[in-house]
């Protein structure tokens, strides 16, 4: 596994499909615009491409090739390039299904298998998970990215399903941490 990869392979790319589909199902939208989208939501990303951000381009191309009305690409293409973390303040208003997408994306962050996710992250990146009697957030650790970014994502979700989803997720977190930290500490 690369740097790139951690934590957003096609195992990632899946269960964003998967989450976006039930999200949608209560919510409405096009079902359409919202598969295509979790399909390439992380396609061009910056962190896959030296810090060059590459979305929206290659989102045309792919679905250009394969003959996707300009409606569809257009909505799609301005999903992808808007959906990220990263982009914060400076992304463009979302549809209800670029609103979906990046729930489905977010709630990727969360649970088990955001735990598994930051640990993996660390792995490749050799960041590590807790470091004794330091402040977490500052040493750039797994756990402080958990303060940090993951247990404020439940208040950034858009959607009721989502936010119902994050609850039980957010909440084996802060299991998971407690525990952790009680084995830690002995």
């Amino acid at each position: 596994m690369t740097g790139q990869q951690a934590g957003h392979g096609f195992d990632h790319v899946g269960r964003v499909l998967r989450s976006a589909r039930k999200i949608q199902a209560e919510v409405g939208g096009d079902r359409t615009i919202v598969e295509l989208a979790a399909l390439l939501h992380d396609v061009g990303d910056a962190k896959f491409h030296d810090g060059i951000e590459m979305s929206a381009a290659l989102t045309r191309q792919i679905l250009g090739e394969l003959d996707v009305d300009e409606d569809t690409v257009d909505h799609v293409a301005q999903i992808v390039d808007n959906i990220s973390f990263r982009k914060g303040s400076d992304a463009e208003p979302l549809s209800l299904e670029g609103q979906i997408v990046q729930d489905a994306d977010r709630l990727d962050a969360l649970g088990a298998i955001g735990i598994v996710r930051t640990i993996e992250y660390g792995a490749v990146f050799g960041q590590p998970f807790h470091v004794s009697g330091n402040n977490d957030a500052a040493q750039k650790t797994g756990l402080g990215h958990f303060d940090e970014k993951l247990f404020r994502l439940h208040a950034l979700l858009n959607t009721e399903p989502a936010r119902r989803m994050a609850r039980q997720r957010e909440a084996f977190m802060r299991t998971f941490v407690d525990q952790f930290l009680a084995e830690w500490e002995g």
